[in-house]
């Protein structure tokens, strides 16, 4: 039986080529595709969801939803150096008027989860692949819905490595602890994909050229063009020689049970303004730290040969 999931996000190259590897997955219902500030502005966000279903054209029309133009507290922070001013590298892609590829949800983000949390009990997942804010918010608003949730599938955090915004904090925690603090306390099972096990899966020259380019189609394209990738100097947008695929990652976590190593371990988000803002800790077993099942390593070729049959482009029936 395939797996009921919603995927919200902050799209983001990463983020799309996560949702071309899920509604491509033979494994996965997407039920739907909720966006969240991050990468770039929500609105952003929201054109790039229905620009990238454009480009897959799902048969079972996902709802859509845009959900928090901000974190529970601070500033919005924006990473255009990764995927350009407008959150896809710069690639045109044509967003086809009226809702062929997807029906709007009149309400926000968290509203739709645990609507569609109410109607399925215990037979959705949620992949989260942005910050946490839309999370925060469903139980804030409705924690008992929340919890109709079968899991929630996290990309985020940096546990025994170092950050990618600051030498402490992987960006989706940085951008809102709160709500992170917020998700690990509610008592949801929780999977996290944080950043020890994604640096561990990325494209790089040899890649794309040899296993990417190779696929000859609209969303093999899309990796090579959104990624920045310049095949003189055989490095991706700002001159990097690997792009990491973060978000691909945690919905290939959900697909495949084999394909990454966990650990359960009990950790605490720092949330006080300074050097370590957003950091993740392992802490003793306490009143005020919650058991999350962690992937620490991954089977990398096993991943690869998912991503790559997932760029072929075949869309499963849901």
């Amino acid at each position: 039986m395939k797996k009921k999931a919603i995927i919200d996000c902050d799209v983001g190259v990463d983020d799309a080529l996560a949702l071309i590897l899920a509604f491509h997955s033979p494994d996965l219902h997407i039920k739907a595709v909720t966006g969240v500030n991050g990468n770039v502005p929500v609105d952003t966000v929201f054109l790039n969801i229905q620009k990238v279903l454009s480009l897959i054209q799902p048969a079972n029309r996902p709802i859509i939803a845009r959900g928090a133009g901000q974190p529970l507290r601070g500033k919005a922070i924006y990473a255009p150096s990764v995927h350009g001013e407008d959150g896809l590298g710069g690639i045109k892609i044509e967003k086809r008027e009226g809702s062929e590829s997807w029906q709007i949800f009149p309400g926000p983000a968290d509203e739709l989860f645990t609507h569609l949390a109410r109607q399925s009990p215990d037979e959705l997942t949620l992949i989260a692949i942005g910050p946490l804010t839309n999370l925060a918010l469903g139980l804030q608003k409705d924690a008992v819905g929340m919890k109709k949730l079968r899991r929630v599938v996290i990309m985020g955090g940096a546990v025994r490595t170092r950050g990618n915004i600051t030498p402490f904090a992987e960006f989706n925690f940085f951008i809102d602890p709160l709500a992170v603090a917020g998700v690990f306390a509610s008592g949801l099972p929780i999977t996290l994909v944080p950043l020890d096990v994604t640096r561990q899966v990325f494209l790089d020259a040899p890649l794309i050229e040899n296993r990417v380019r190779i696929i000859n189609n609209p969303f093999s394209q899309l990796v090579i063009d959104a990624t920045g990738y310049d095949p003189a100097h055989h490095q991706f947008r700002g001159g990097a020689r690997t792009f990491y695929l973060h978000d691909p990652l945690a919905v290939a976590a959900l697909t495949d049970s084999h394909l990454v190593r966990k650990e359960n371990l009990c950790l605490q988000v720092e949330t006080e303004e300074g050097e370590h803002y957003g950091q993740v800790r392992e802490v003793a077993q306490e009143n005020n730290s919650w058991k999350i099942e962690v992937c620490l390593g991954v089977d990398s070729e096993r991943f690869l040969k998912l991503f790559l049959s997932g760029l072929g482009g075949v869309i499963h029936d849901p």
